[in-house]
């Protein structure tokens, strides 16, 4: 198991957009290390997902996983998904606030997303997936997505909701959890 340092806000790397990864390339020693180091990196963390610039790679890789995570208890299920150069399509104008952290900024927020998305990429032996995402799940996919973009959710956030991690556990996440379980039924995420 190789846990990499998560880069923090300010960190370069961070606002690096990511280069695509040749085909060819996927199933080398190289790509499939940095896989590896993702997914060992976000578990540790107890993340959602992690992008390759988050550990200092600027190759465009994701990985998203949610599974009884306990900073995420409000999210559906993700099985353990690999994206390389993963593609997002915008399916409708529907949109949902949702307040999101990131393990590289010390800071959650409330960002527009879309509700319902197709997303294209391609899994760790290099085959073309292609699955339908919506709610908070689709959310996870753009969040993870910007960061390859160099976007990070200070960016995207409203100024007037960003709190810390502390600030948000004591004032705001019974109400966020409310307002987005409700949502959550809507949609049947």
């Amino acid at each position: 198991m190789t846990v990499r340092d998560i880069l923090s806000i300010g960190h370069p790397t961070l606002r690096t957009p990511a280069a695509a990864v040749p085909v060819a390339e996927i199933v080398g020693e190289r790509v499939q290390g940095i896989v590896d180091d993702l997914i060992d990196t976000m578990h540790h963390a107890n993340g959602a997902g992690l992008a390759a610039n988050q550990i200092g790679e600027t190759d465009r890789i994701v990985v998203l996983e949610v599974n009884g995570n306990p900073r995420y208890p409000y999210k559906p299920p993700i099985p353990l998904t690999v994206a390389i150069n993963p593609e997002l399509e915008v399916l409708d104008d529907e949109t949902v606030v949702i307040n999101e952290g990131c393990l590289s900024v010390p800071l959650r927020g409330d960002v527009v997303r879309s509700v319902n998305l197709r997303v294209r990429y391609l899994d760790r032996h290099g085959i073309e997936n292609r699955v339908e995402a919506r709610g908070l799940t689709a959310g996870t996919w753009q969040h993870e997505c910007d960061h390859l973009d160099g976007i990070l959710i200070t960016d995207r956030a409203d100024p007037a909701t960003l709190s810390t991690w502390d600030e948000f556990e004591r004032h705001h996440r019974d109400a966020f959890i409310e307002r987005i379980s409700k949502f959550t039924e809507l949609v049947g995420s």
